[in-house]
């Protein structure tokens, strides 16, 4: 087991869990109410990467982050560093490539809310945010759970994106999924087959805890609890 590529894995998967929650919550409770104008495009561009290849999101990354654009020459001015090949840059793309995962199971929990409900919030003279913090969110935290839990996952396995904006940099990029790849091109099954062992199941783990909360949300909702 290469318990270093494991740390950065866990550390590169709670960051991303941890900054696309507020993101996620911002955006799937736009969406599901339409609050956003051309919400359809937008709804387009954030369930992008669901069907684009991870090279290609990987490459337009390093093309946002090179010295020649605006973005990447930002950067470099605040902070006198690149982005690509490190862990800030594989964080932020790590990010994109995640946000649908955060974005869908919120968006749909929301849309789960009774208008009644929000209408109901109004007239008792909360607003917006005092709403969303004291009703809304206690009624979708197994949204927010699940939001987690599938970015967490997805973090953990990505490969195509944390290749191509990351690289192999030991002790800096050096992930998990990474170091199954380069134990199978070195024909060491053995250690290649611990480390994908673990990673099956987290990722079986976590699909059961899904299949747990949607089963409590079914029976609370026939027990009349919202």
């Amino acid at each position: 087991m290469e318990w270093q590529a494991l740390e950065i894995s866990l550390r590169l998967a709670l960051f991303t869990s941890l900054l696309l929650l507020p993101v996620g919550i911002f955006l799937g409770r736009a969406l599901a109410w339409k609050k956003l104008p051309a919400s359809n495009w937008i709804q387009s561009l954030v369930f992008l990467p669901l069907v684009l290849p991870p090279t290609v999101l990987g490459y337009y990354f390093l093309v946002a982050v090179s010295g020649e654009a605006p973005f990447g020459q930002l950067w470099y001015s605040l902070f006198g560093s690149q982005l690509a090949f490190t862990f800030e840059g594989l964080l932020l793309a790590c990010i994109l490539a995640n946000l649908p995962f955060a974005v869908q199971p919120l968006m749909h929990a929301f849309g789960n809310i009774d208008p009644e409900i929000r209408d109901a919030a109004r007239v008792c003279g909360l607003n917006p945010w005092q709403a969303l913090i004291r009703i809304e969110l206690p009624l979708v935290w197994p949204g927010l759970l699940g939001a987690f839990l599938l970015t967490f996952t997805h973090t953990l396995g990505e490969f195509g994106v944390v290749l191509m904006v990351g690289g192999n940099l030991e002790g800096e990029t050096r992930t998990l999924a990474i170091a199954i790849y380069d134990q199978v091109q070195a024909f060491n099954m053995q250690a290649a087959g611990q480390m994908a062992l673990l990673l099956l199941a987290l990722a079986f783990f976590s699909l059961l805890l899904l299949q747990w909360l949607g089963q409590l949300k079914v029976r609370r909702q026939r027990a009349g609890e919202p």
